[in-house]
Parts: C-alpha cells; structure tokens; sequence
C-alpha cells in the first residue's frame, strides 16, 4: 500500500511549525512558510486567508496531536496509569519544551478575537473527560490547575520555578493522580 502523501494543508502547517519553531511565532511570515512547504503565496491564502487563521490552524493541530498522545499514552500504557496521570506526565513533558514567546498570541487575538474558541473547547472537552474518568474531583482540581499554571508560566516566559522544584511538583501531582 503506498504511503498517503500530505496535502497542501498539511505541507503548510508543518512548515509553520519549523518556521515558527527557528523564528519565533511572533517573526512567522507567510512567504517563509509558502517557501518551505513548496507552495505558492497563492496557495497558502486559499488555505490559510491571514496569519492569524494560519497561526489558528497551528494551534488546533498542536491540540489534535496532544489528544492523540493522550489517547495513546492511555491505551499503550501497561502500567496502569490513570488518564489523570496519564495528562499530568504528558503536560509536564509538553512544559518542560522551551517555547518562544507568547506575543505572537495577542497579535492573533487582535486580528481574529475568535483565535482562542479551539483551545477553550478542547480544555473545558478535555477536563470533562477526566472528571468522568477520575474518582476524586479534589485530585482532578489541583492537578489541572497546577499544569495549566505550568502551561501559562512556560507560555509567557515567566518560570519562576527551578528544575528541582518543577520536579517536586510534577511528582506530587502524579501521586495526587493515582
């Protein structure tokens, strides 16, 4: 069976994502991406009409690809960890990624106010799955706000937290989420 090739959506977003990656989302230009994912500018607006839908379109993918992570890591997992665990261990890793600066979000914001609608939805699906799937809404509360505290820390560049710390942190949520 032959191997699916990408299609130009998916040619682009992962360019962006290099892109992004080596220039910050905040300097992401439209022709470097059209450049790197082998389209035209052309190509890249009937895909993508503004930065901030490209950028949009980054984020949900990002999103997608940690909703299969998770799934994964759930069903793949031999040694019973909980889907609260399975989250806590997955967003600290994702955490513990150094990431460019946020500027690039309000940008996004101020030309598409509708740019955080994904991530709300996924957060407000995602903490209603694991309220479903997790005995103790305590353990549920702190370990969700204490990641998603993570994520905003790491998110806007202001980690107060050493790494010795952060590893107490991560440590006392995964027992938390047993």
């Amino acid at each position: 069976m032959k191997a699916q090739r990408p299609n130009s959506r998916e040619k682009i977003l992962a360019a962006a994502a290099d892109v992004a990656r080596e220039t910050g989302p905040g300097s992401l230009s439209l022709d470097a991406v059209a450049s790197r994912a082998g389209v035209s500018k052309g190509g890249l607006l009937y895909n993508f009409p503004t930065k901030a839908k490209l950028m949009q379109g980054l984020v949900e993918e990002y999103l997608r690809e940690f909703e299969l992570a998770l799934e994964s890591a759930r069903t793949s997992d031999v040694s019973g960890e909980s889907p609260l665990a399975a989250y806590v261990r997955l967003s600290a890793n994702d955490c513990g990624d150094t990431q460019p600066s946020a500027s690039w979000i309000f940008s996004a914001i101020a030309e598409d106010p509708d740019f955080l609608a994904p991530i709300k939805s996924f957060k407000r699906q995602l903490f209603e799955r694991l309220k479903g799937e997790t005995p103790s809404l305590k353990a549920l509360l702190v370990c969700f706000i204490a990641i998603e505290g993570l994520r905003s820390m790491n998110l806007f560049d202001a980690d107060v937290l050493s790494q010795k710390e952060r590893q107490l942190l991560v440590s006392s949520l995964l027992e938390i989420a047993k």
